[in-house]
């Protein structure tokens, strides 16, 4: 059991949760400047971004990302408990984050961002891609000290029992996902980038991130218990992979495109 308050002053409390969305945010904040400002991994030698244009976008793609894994939550996943208690949207305190629908929430940041100022809408996509996979390892870390999405009961030495979850041990899926979300996505595409020029052609990084996530959380879905209110649909599939099959289709059509159109680098 962990305490999901890291400090209480008074009538203020300090979520756990709310320090992994902040320390993510900022720390890909930080990776997407150092990216940004390597010319050479661009097309035509040229970064999509300047320093103060990225600075400017962390503010639209914060807003995003809260607003649109928030709303995406309550839409997709507890949409009738919300309707009765309103109120409760606001609490993101207690968790209740949809991955899908903040993915949903910065790309239309993006969008807007990138017609606003002119820029690369497939660069920044590619840049922004970079950057999500650290984001996504804070977020599951919270998932973890908030004892929510925990997975199927399992015999494995590794199986932790969670205080809302019985008294089986069970398997840890936030930490399978931090670890495949967060840790391998980034060093697949840190690879991708730096080694193999991916970034030279634009929606190539973008797309494999989206079909590799799509992946990695189907393959989570697997052991990990659905949100009560929905269960399992046919063929024992979940909402989560619902959701993440359009990723695939979308990161295939990203990197069939990339490929394709006339590299500028």
């Amino acid at each position: 059991m962990i305490d999901p308050v890291l400090l209480s002053l008074g009538p203020i409390q300090i979520h756990w949760y709310a320090i992994a969305y902040i320390v993510g945010i900022l720390l890909a904040w930080f990776y997407t400047k150092r990216l940004a400002a390597r010319q050479q991994l661009w097309p035509g030698n040229e970064s999509p971004l300047s320093a103060a244009a990225l600075d400017d976008f962390v503010f639209w793609a914060t807003i995003g990302i809260i607003l649109g894994g928030r709303l995406g939550y309550v839409l997709f996943y507890n949409l009738d408990a919300y309707l009765q208690h309103p109120m409760q949207i606001l609490a993101l305190w207690t968790g209740g984050m949809s991955f899908h629908g903040g993915f949903l929430g910065v790309t239309l940041a993006m969008i807007l961002f990138a017609r606003a100022k002119s820029i690369s809408l497939l660069s920044m996509f590619d840049l922004v891609a970079m950057a999500a996979p650290i984001g996504l390892f804070f977020g599951r870390i919270a998932n973890f000290i908030n004892s929510e999405l925990w997975g199927l009961p399992t015999s494995l030495p590794w199986g932790v029992v969670f205080p809302n979850g019985g008294p089986e041990p069970r398997h840890p899926s936030q930490l399978y996902e931090a670890a495949l979300e967060g840790l391998l996505l980034f060093i697949i595409l840190r690879v991708l980038s730096h080694w193999t020029g991916a970034l030279k052609k634009p929606g190539t990084v973008a797309g494999l991130f989206a079909i590799l996530y799509a992946i990695f959380r189907s393959l989570v879905e697997l052991v990990r218990v659905p949100d009560s209110q929905l269960g399992y649909f046919s063929l024992g599939t979940t909402m989560g992979m619902w959701l993440s099959a359009p990723m695939i289709l979308a990161g295939l059509a990203m990197i069939i495109h990339a490929q394709l159109k006339r590299s500028d680098g």
